[in-house]
């Protein structure tokens, strides 16, 4: 296991009295070498993590601590993934699996099979920390590999006009609500279009999805604002 420059949360947890079963798994956890591991705190921070881990997303174990464990996600999964981790701060489950898009160092990108377990202290329900199991063996590479993950691609102007065209809003009323002429928000469609290499607007906005330009889970459509100049 990499050593950390302070205690663990899980090191805490079972000082405070975690229960057996959560304190053991948490702790094996860390003795797998097909699986890259780390231990959040509530506030979804990195604590702790594996070799495996660090070797995944090429930074040393004192870097990693101390990262929002999300910015190791592709935008197109981090809301998703931040609603499973509320429900389980919430203490509507004690667990849950889902698959990621993690993205490492050099905007390399591939799909995880991720679990997610809460471990408690015993004298509280609260969450003390959390471990994530993601499975090395079931790692897969993905297309998003090419997409520069928060790079700054759009104006302010062209994220509004594709959050519109993501809700359906025709040409002419995307116009008047951005004070606009017609011949104007058509100027800025064709450069998104070009922008993000589609032929039309339905493509435009499957595209911007695929990549994490635009929110998953959202309504209305809302641009992550890592995309914007």
């Amino acid at each position: 296991m990499t050593p950390t420059p302070h205690s663990t949360l899980i090191d805490r947890a079972q000082t405070d009295g975690a229960t057996a079963s959560s304190a053991t798994a948490a702790t094996d956890g860390f003795d797998r070498h097909d699986a890259y591991v780390a231990c959040l705190d509530p506030s979804l921070t990195i604590q702790q993590v594996n070799q495996e881990f660090d070797r995944r997303f090429g930074r040393p174990a004192s870097d990693l601590c101390g990262t929002r464990f999300c910015d190791l996600v592709h935008p197109s999964v981090q809301q998703p993934l931040m609603q499973q981790f509320a429900r389980m701060l919430e203490g509507k489950r004690h667990r849950f699996a889902t698959e990621v898009i993690a993205v490492g160092s050099e905007a390399d990108a591939s799909m995880l099979p991720l679990s997610a377990m809460a471990v408690r202290g015993g004298h509280t329900p609260d969450v003390a920390a959390i471990l994530v199991v993601m499975s090395a063996a079931g790692e897969k590479t993905e297309e998003v590999a090419a997409v520069a993950p928060r790079k700054r691609i759009l104006s302010e102007i062209d994220a509004r006009i594709l959050e519109g065209i993501a809700a359906g809003v025709s040409t002419i009323p995307l116009a008047s609500r951005l004070y606009l002429s017609r011949q104007g928000v058509e100027y800025h469609v064709t450069g998104l279009l070009r922008a993000l290499k589609v032929p039309n607007r339905a493509a435009l906005v499957s595209r911007a999805y695929s990549m994490g330009v635009l929110k998953v889970g959202t309504w209305p459509p809302k641009v992550v604002e890592d995309f914007i100049k």
